[in-house]
């Protein structure tokens, strides 16, 4: 059975974002796809609403460019809306809107970076994990970017970390971001 790609907002303190397994190549193509796709339809609609306005509040051989740019203002508009109440939801986004619920989760956790790193050097469970979900995401991440100017520095981190949970029993398959972790790991004190 094919696991779904789309996966709740992590901005959302009761949504869990779970890692899911991704070909690299097939993301770019597709997020590739999208953007073209997005592009395109918004270039139309700011053509369309700018020879609108121009059509119905312009003068003939007048300065239309507040016309203009008023159109192209609705347009953005318009695309805000139609990002989040439609596109959002079509399978051909679904690669894209999973890596932007990825970067934000990594983003939650490197918000509070010093409070894992200093609760994980007292070996704390939970900032033990969370440390796993980060280096996880992080490394795919920049799998899915291509992006291989960090990642041999990752690797050796995240094999460190992997060593450390090993010899303290905790499960190193750390692909969920449990949001109550990273209210946990601010109450670890010293």
């Amino acid at each position: 059975m094919a696991r779904c790609l789309f996966v709740p907002d992590p901005r959302k303190p009761d949504a869990m974002f779970e890692i899911q397994p991704m070909n690299a190549d097939t993301y770019r193509q597709q997020t590739r796809r999208s953007t073209v796709i997005i592009a395109l339809i918004f270039l139309a609609l700011a053509m369309a609403f700018s020879t609108a306005a121009v059509a119905l509040f312009g003068e003939p051989l007048g300065d239309n460019l507040r016309f203009n740019v008023g159109g192209v203002f609705v347009a953005v508009l318009v695309m805000a809306v139609l990002m989040r109440k439609v596109f959002w939801q079509q399978e051909w986004m679904k690669p894209a809107v999973y890596s932007w619920q990825l970067k934000r989760s990594l983003m939650s956790v490197t918000n509070v970076m010093h409070h894992v790193t200093a609760a994980e050097a007292k070996g704390d469970p939970v900032a033990m994990k969370l440390l796993r979900f980060y280096h996880l995401g992080l490394n795919q991440m920049h799998q899915l970017d291509g992006n291989s100017s960090d990642h041999g520095q990752l690797i050796r981190e995240m094999d460190r970390h992997e060593e450390r949970m090993q010899a303290l029993g905790i499960d190193i398959e750390q692909t969920r971001l449990d949001p109550a972790w990273l209210e946990a790991v601010k109450q670890v004190r010293g």
